[in-house]
């Protein structure tokens, strides 16, 4: 049985997301739908692919991935859909494939082309959809598109090394629900820009010279409990998806905070790597 994925920024309270199921089941009445999330910041690509890259890889190949986020057609905004890493991904050519794409070239790419055969003002619901079933049914790529050999790039996604390769400069690309604050630096690249040197890691006001595997790593565990610094501890750490993090111990935005307010951390703002 074939599962689609849905990711929007169509929120909970309007219809939209509802109707889109409604749709798929229309066509298909055994498919298995996934929602990945309906809470993307309206409009924002870099949040919506983070979230995207880092959910897709759990779901079996032949996943097909609806991606509604920025998707009217127009253009400058063509309609795409992607075979990559053994998934398919349905959406705007907007520069969101190209996050998931950094590191894993597409299999193939097709500009759709069936919008005279749809009549739509609402492409996800009419024209993702009819894609996607279509892929579910086991219908290929070309069927509903033209191969086509590139992708818009999202710019100001990747971080700067400078000539010397002491310096890592990146950038805040998602704040998740705690308040942590997630850079584009990866450790992959920090590794390879740092060979084992010391480091100092500056975020605003926040200043870090070691990175953590686990949030619990900050905290001294062979002290008492009543001894322990615990709630409102800073760290840096390697999350689960590999990405350099600023995070606050047992976050709360409402009580202890979060690294996002208590370091005043906002998208896109830099977060510097220095190397001894």
């Amino acid at each position: 049985m074939s599962i689609i994925t849905l990711t929007t920024d169509f929120g909970e309270k309007d219809h939209f997301a509802g109707a889109v199921k409604g749709a798929i089941y229309t066509e298909l009445e055994s498919i298995r739908i996934v929602d990945i999330s309906h809470s993307i910041s309206p409009f924002h690509l870099t949040e919506a692919a983070y979230i995207i890259q880092n959910a897709y890889r759990s779901f079996p190949e032949g996943t097909i991935h609806i991606i509604g986020i920025d998707s009217e057609l127009n253009p400058e905004n063509k309609h795409i859909a992607v075979y990559l890493d053994g998934h398919y991904f349905v959406c705007a050519n907007n520069g969101i494939i190209s996050m998931l794409a950094s590191e894993i070239k597409p299999d193939k790419i097709v500009e759709i082309n069936i919008h005279d055969r749809v009549s739509s003002n609402f492409p996800v619901l009419d024209v993702f959809v009819k894609v996607a079933c279509h892929l579910a049914r086991g219908g290929t790529l070309e069927v509903i598109g033209k191969t086509i050999s590139k992708i818009k790039e999202l710019t100001g996604i990747r971080p700067v090394v400078n000539s010397e390769a002491n310096q890592v400069i990146g950038n805040v690309i998602y704040i998740d629900n705690y308040g942590n604050v997630i850079s584009n630096i990866t450790k992959s690249l920090f590794e390879e820009i740092g060979k084992g040197r010391n480091f100092k890691i500056t975020a605003r006001t926040a200043n870090f010279t070691k990175v953590h595997t686990h949030y619990s790593d900050a905290i001294n565990f062979e002290l008492p409990s009543e001894k322990r610094e615990e709630d409102g501890k800073k760290l840096a750490l390697w999350n689960s998806s590999g990405y350099l993090e600023i995070a606050i111990y047992k976050s709360n935005p409402s009580t202890v905070g979060s690294a996002s307010t208590l370091f005043g951390l906002a998208y896109r703002d830099t977060i510097t790597v220095n190397f001894e």
